[in-house]
């Protein structure tokens, strides 16, 4: 959110009366809490993993039923969580990584809540979509599946490790280059390797071929290189080009300009270009929303980002060859969860606009198409709708839909809009008490200095005088409460 010094505060009443006293701590908070929703690049297969009552699973659905079915059976609480789920190209196999603690500091350090005797470990693993045993693949993080459907890419050690994708064979280490290696990605045809070495102050953009050619570093710098991407075709690469770390110790309550820029490099030639660098102000600075730049490389040789530039974290669209961007979101508003189509033609995200003042304060589906300003809102209303994703047929959108009333569930729509389908309301357990959930209103108030400080209120109905109250105060401002069950984890709580 766009609210500069602000804390944002949820002011909660409570009272003791009937309603109260029909709730049971239980009944509230036994919901389950929906992450790492995927679709498969081809068909109508998607992927969800949910945490029930603490023990974290994964559930496939396909089109056009979409009904969901249960995958693993990790049926105790372990505190292991489940994260990075993808799905093959084919729709053929799923893969996660089932450890650690995903969003921590750290998420390559296993956790062992239940005081396990057994060290646990941070694991990649692969399971059919048709259902069957998962099958361990290594130790690791952040998979990544081929475009042939057949192996993944995965970190271990900060090295970059390749597996079969049903574990026929041992995996191996996939090269060796100094640093950690991050943020990497098969080419299109699947015979070439994106990556970035972290160098600790500075980072480099590299390509593997195969065991008999050297790593091609693209236009190396003393600077930091991240977010490479590649081009539809394969034969360019975009990504984004920070100031190295270093230099004279500075003050951190001064908030100062943080520079990048937008390259692009053909690897034929060797050649790198910038084509376009943020404007030199604290607005300008490199994002730090979810997904970072959100770069893309777009369908009619558009390169898609976000930037702060205007005060709000806007989405931008320019050619490739440089030029001036784009402003494709205009308005008082910020777009977060931000997908590409299958095609490549049309943008997704999730939005706080919509027609009512209080969309301010909820998220809606929007589509853009890559190439102009004509914002379409898929789901309007009282709703929070967030992480879209598309089938691989781009003929749906599943997302998580919640309410005030009723937390996130797996939902489907059609990609052009059109009735939703909550695919995960049998998971919602039938003593929830939907109806009793009090439905908060947006306030603001001035702080002392003037500012304004945004807060949703809850209120008992038919409770009136003088009430106990109880306030929530968080952080901000790109975390903010919304009018409805929250889409992150820690604050759905």
């Amino acid at each position: 959110m766009r609210i500069k010094g602000l804390i944002a505060a949820l002011l909660t009443l409570l009272y003791v009366g009937s309603t109260a006293q029909e709730l049971s701590l239980e009944s509230v908070t036994s919901y389950p809490f929906p992450s790492d929703l995927t679709a498969a690049a081809s068909g109508s297969r998607i992927a969800v993993a949910l945490n029930e009552k603490g023990a974290r699973n994964i559930y496939v659905a396909e089109g056009p039923g979409f009904e969901l079915r249960k995958l693993t059976r990790f049926d105790k609480d372990e505190g292991l969580e489940i994260s990075s789920v993808k799905l093959s190209p084919d729709g053929k196999w799923v893969v996660f990584v089932r450890g650690g603690d995903n969003g921590a500091f750290d998420e390559t350090i296993p956790r062992n809540p239940a005081s396990s005797p057994v060290q646990p470990a941070v694991q990649v693993m692969s399971i059919p979509f048709a259902g069957g045993d998962p099958i361990l693949i290594d130790e690791g993080t952040e998979p990544v599946i081929s475009p042939s459907s057949d192996k993944i890419g995965y970190l271990k050690n900060g090295a970059l490790w390749e597996s079969a994708i049903d574990g026929r064979y041992k995996p191996r280490r996939a090269f060796f280059v100094r640093g950690r290696v991050s943020q990497f990605s098969w080419s299109p045809d699947g015979r070439q390797l994106l990556f970035v070495s972290n160098r600790r102050d500075h980072s480099f953009i590299g390509i593997y071929r195969d065991s008999t050619q050297p790593i091609q570093w693209i236009a190396p710098a003393v600077a930091r290189d991240v977010y490479p991407r590649w081009s539809p075709d394969g034969k360019k690469i975009v990504y984004i080009r920070r100031n190295a770390l270093g230099g004279k110790p500075d003050s951190i309550t001064v908030r100062r300009h943080q520079p990048w820029s937008i390259m692009v490099a053909d690897p034929a030639s060797g050649e790198a270009k910038k084509i376009w660098t943020a404007p030199k102000t604290l607005r300008g600075s490199f994002p730090g929303t979810q997904g970072g730049p959100n770069l893309h490389w777009a369908a009619g040789n558009r390169i898609i980002f976000v930037s702060f530039m205007d005060g709000w974290p806007h989405i931008y669209s320019m050619d490739a060859n440089g030029g001036e961007p784009l402003l494709l979101t205009k308005g008082d508003y910020g777009v977060e969860h931000i997908r590409l189509s299958p095609d490549k033609k049309w943008i997704l995200a999730a939005a706080n606009s919509g027609p009512d003042t209080a969309d301010l304060h909820r998220r809606h589906l929007v589509k853009i198409p890559v190439d102009r300003a004509s914002v379409e809102l898929l789901t309007p209303g009282t709703g929070i709708e967030t992480f879209p994703v598309i089938t691989g047929d781009q003929k749906h959108i599943a997302f998580i839909s919640a309410t005030a009333q009723r937390p996130g569930l797996v939902a489907v729509m059609p990609f052009a809009g059109g009735p939703v389908k909550l695919v995960g309301a049998s998971r919602l357990p039938g003593d929830f008490p939907v109806n009793k959930m009090v439905i908060p209103k947006p306030v603001r108030f001035k702080a002392s200095d003037g500012k304004w400080v945004y807060a949703q209120l809850f209120e008992p109905v038919g409770v009136k005088g003088k009430k106990p109250a109880v306030v929530f105060i968080h952080g901000g401002p790109q975390r903010q409460m919304v009018l409805g069950w929250h889409y992150g984890d820690y604050y759905s709580n």
